[in-house]
């Protein structure tokens, strides 16, 4: 049996993956998959530089404003949700593409990663909440660190559903919850077409700057003290880049400037791990637009893709 063919374009916050993804849809006649794991959030739309349905062009575009930012999401949850829509696209005898820049999302796809269920110990678990809120969240990492250093090392300590997780799988296993929760194949289970936009650092470090001062222009700092407002800082959306810089501004912890230099900040340290993550685990044909000639490097993008899809 034949596998599906699935184009999916990545590259670096801010070098403009969704202008490119729509060109690509318009050309194939896709929908595009969103790769982008807080742009399923309802009302997280600048910050998280959400497509409107004016920059859409009509082209379908999937996995946006699906969840309440109280709600949780995975990469399991993810694999889920885009295998299901790859093949419903197909049914359409259209094209589906995932855009998006969130590295361990389209692995978790593209590699079939297999997350698998780990037996539960609700006592346990209990146990390990009543100590958090006992003692603190920072104290319930630390207790990770001493078994599982290498997921406290990607668990933030006010995530303590994950903490404890991470916790019940140790107690349960004795294996690190990466270790236990997936495996993944040597090859894709679809037929894979991976191509990145880029530019060099000091370029793309200049257009983020510039993005950020424009997302505050549009109102982020409104859009952040909503989320602030009404939701809990715990919560997974409140985690994004573009809303938990604001937090400690709205405590007066710090001035508003302050706030804008650390986003700055963040996001660039965001891109350049995205750049390391997909260079080092994926085949990426990569496309520099590092000299302003984003439109013939699209077309030669697509030129490409036909090349490997036809």
């Amino acid at each position: 049996m034949d596998k599906e063919k699935l184009v999916v374009i990545v590259g670096p916050t801010a070098v403009g993956k969704s202008e490119a993804g729509i060109q690509l849809a318009s050309h194939f006649n896709g929908e595009i998959i969103s790769g982008d794991s807080m742009q399923i959030y309802k009302g997280l739309d600048i910050g998280t530089a959400k497509v409107s349905k004016e920059e859409q062009k009509g082209i379908t575009h999937h996995l946006i404003d699906e969840l309440e930012p109280s709600e949780s999401y995975s990469a399991a949850s993810f694999q889920h949700d885009a295998a299901k829509l790859i093949t419903d696209i197909h049914r359409k005898n259209k094209l589906p593409l995932v855009v998006g820049g969130t590295g361990f999302y389209i692995r978790s796809l593209t590699r079939g990663l297999d997350f698998h269920e780990s037996p539960s110990d609700p006592a346990f678990r209990q146990e390990m909440e009543a100590f958090a809120e006992h003692h603190g969240a920072n104290a319930l990492h630390e207790r990770l660190e001493q078994v599982d250093p290498v997921s406290a090392s990607s668990i933030h300590p006010n995530n303590i559903k994950k903490v404890v997780r991470a916790l019940e799988i140790n107690h349960l296993t004795g294996q690190n919850r990466k270790e236990f929760a997936n495996q993944e194949r040597n090859e894709s289970p679809y037929h894979l077409v991976m191509v990145g936009l880029t530019m060099d650092r000091t370029p793309l470090y200049k257009r983020i700057n510039l993005r950020v001062d424009k997302m505050v222009e549009n109102g982020i700092i409104r859009e952040a003290k909503w989320l602030y407002d009404n939701y809990s800082e715990k919560c997974q959306a409140a985690q994004a880049i573009g809303y938990k810089e604001f937090f400690p501004y709205f405590k007066g912890e710090y001035t508003k400037e302050d706030a804008i230099l650390l986003l700055k900040k963040n996001t660039r340290r965001y891109a350049k791990r995205q750049l390391t993550w997909f260079h080092n685990k994926e085949k990426v044909e990569w496309f520099d637009i590092t000299q302003g000639n984003k439109n013939k490097k699209i077309n030669e993008m697509i030129s490409f893709v036909e090349g490997k899809i036809y």
